[in-house]
Order: structure tokens, then C-alpha cells, then sequence
């Protein structure tokens, strides 16, 4: 089997890495513009800081007997960023396929046969990740976030995430265009402390109207980027079944309240591992176990505990 393959037929969830940026801002002391963890590929210091980051996720999947989902650091590699960050579109192709040549490094580093790395090409959010400050159309979220996957896609991606993302119709934009590229593709969203998207879009009416909408030709999707209470009781309900990764928050603040918060509240690791063996349990197709805003080693380490029986 490929490492697809693999994923799918797991019968543990994989981890993958956590809160990638809120951990080099506050644990390391990046700057990082706008959220945009690619700029530390520039910095040996930053290279450096990001191998030490996912060893230790490796090391968890390792310990559980897994393979591992190694993330590139292209959250904000995208066009609707590219002015913002200086960057063209021959600077947009250069950093995603510089991240996916530091992913296939680390891989090449770690990988046995029987810990399989996926190299997951991460895809953003064309505007805020915590709410909808522009409503992109379909069509035109396929037209920007095109390069991007394709340059993903082009230098070794396995597969993309679209993660993040704050309403239906751009996460249909991205599965068009990893579509079109020939790429598989899984669509993550993220909810307010309702459980509902940014958008106002309840998270079962939304994965319903996407799965519709593409065919149902995502591997699976994801929730990310808020804490297990603000969407547990928005698991159950027809696709329930398609649901097969939690990247949640260490935080149980919202989104208002993160977006204005100077310390970094990484909330209860124990407690973290704890609401993921819950959501284990509501989520028999989960195959992806990590973490979000807040989180590090020690969040994933806590929900891998249970859900790998590794105490």
C-alpha cells in the first residue's frame, strides 16, 4: 500500500504536528509576519527551531507505533496573502516548494517501513482564519488557491489540507483546484464557540453542502482551530462518518478573544488528551490526531497517550 493507502486503512490515528506558529512566536521568539511560519525556511536559526519541532511529533508516532503527517509550514503561502508578505507569483511557487523540499528532508531522515510519513501540503485560508472578512465566491477561490496546490503538488506533496477555513464556498474552491491538479485533498474547518463556522454555516450543513458539491472526493475532513467544547455536540449528525481529524485548540477562548491576546494560553495538556479520547469515541473514522492554536508536543503527546495506549 502507499502511504495513503496506509492512512486510511490505520486502525490508530496518525498525529501530526500542533500550534506551529503560536509555538515559534511564544516559545521560540519568531516574528513571523502575518502568521507566516514559511519565513523561518530563510533563517538557519528558524530551520533549526522547525526540525526540533516535528522530531518530537515523529517521536510520538513512533512511541504509538503510527505513521506520522508532517505538515509544510505554507499556512500563508497563498495569493490572497502574496501582497502582504511581498511576495509574486514566482515567490508564492518558490517558498511551497522550498517547505515541501525541508518536509522531504525530514521524511528522508525518519521515515522506516514502519513509521510511513505523509508530506501533507498545507493550504490556508485567502483571508482571516477567524472569520469571513471577505465571502470568496467558488470560482474565484479556485482561481487563487490554484498556484499554490499546484506548486505543492509539483514539488513531491503526498496530498493538501485546506485547513482553517471559515466558509463553504472557499473550501470548494480548494477541492477544484486539488482536482484539477491531481492531488488528494482533505478540507478542514474551523467553528466559533457555538460550534458553528464564521460564516454562521452550521459544521454538519457545511461539510453536507461540500460533500455535495465536490462529489464527495475528499479523503475526509477535519475541524481545526477551536477547542473540543465549542464542537463536540456539532460532531453527530450525517457527517459524522467523514470526519477524521481534530486539530483543536489548547484554549477555551474565542476567536475575539484570541485575536487580541498578548500570552499565549495553552490550556491543560492532561485535560487536552482527555477530550480527545472522547472524541475518539464519537468519531470511529478519525485518522488524524493534532493540535492548533496553543498547542505543542505536549497536547498531541497527551491525546496520543490515549489514543495509542501508550501511558
Amino acid at each position: 500500500m502507499n502511504r495513503i493507502d496506509r492512512l486510511m486503512a490505520a486502525t490508530k490515528p496518525w498525529p501530526t504536528d500542533a500550534g506551529l506558529e503560536t509555538s515559534m512566536i511564544f516559545h521560540e521568539g519568531f516574528e513571523l509576519p502575518d502568521f507566516a511560519a514559511f519565513v523561518l525556511l530563510d533563517d538557519p536559526k528558524g530551520r533549526d527551531a522547525l526540525e526540533r519541532w516535528f522530531d518530537g511529533f515523529v517521536m510520538l508516532a513512533r512511541a504509538g507505533g503510527t505513521g506520522f503527517v508532517l505538515d509544510t509550514a505554507t499556512w500563508r503561502a497563498n495569493m490572497g496573502w502574496a501582497d502582504a508578505l511581498g511576495l509574486d507569483e514566482a515567490g508564492i511557487r518558490r517558498v511551497n516548494a522550498e517547505a515541501v523540499t525541508f518536509a522531504r528532508a525530514l521524511r528522508d531522515r525518519h521515515e522506516t517501513a514502519s513509521l510511513p510519513i505523509l508530506i501533507n501540503g498545507v493550504i490556508g485560508p485567502l483571508g482571516d482564519g477567524y472569520r469571513v472578512d471577505v465571502a470568496r465566491a467558488v470560482e474565484e477561490a479556485e482561481r487563487l488557491h490554484t498556484l499554490q496546490i499546484r506548486a505543492l503538488a509539483e514539488a513531491g506533496a503526498d496530498l493538501v489540507s485546506a485547513v482553517t477555513m471559515t466558509h463553504a464556498e472557499e473550501a470548494i474552491g480548494v477541492a477544484r483546484a486539488a482536482q484539477a491538479a491531481g492531488i488528494p485533498y482533505i478540507l478542514s474547518f474551523t467553528v466559533e464557540t457555538d460550534g458553528n463556522l464564521p460564516s454562521g454555516q452550521g459544521l454538519q450543513e457545511a461539510l453536507a453542502e461540500v460533500e455535495a458539491a465536490t462529489g464527495g472526493s475528499a479523503l475526509f475532513y477535519m475541524v481545526n482551530c477551536a477547542h473540543p467544547t465549542h464542537f463536540s455536540h456539532r460532531l453527530s449528525g450525517p457527517m459524522q462518518g467523514r470526519i477524521g481529524g481534530i486539530r483543536a485548540n489548547a484554549s477555551r477562548l474565542s476567536h475575539a478573544e484570541l485575536d487580541v491576546a498578548t500570552e499565549l494560553d495553552d490550556g491543560n495538556p492532561a485535560e487536552f488528551g482527555t477530550e480527545y479520547a472522547m472524541l475518539r469515541a464519537m468519531l470511529p473514522g478519525l485518522r488524524i490526531i493534532g493540535g492548533c492554536c496553543g498547542s505543542d508536543h505536549r497536547h498531541v503527546a497527551a491525546a496520543c497517550a490515549h489514543l495509542h495506549q501508550t501511558h
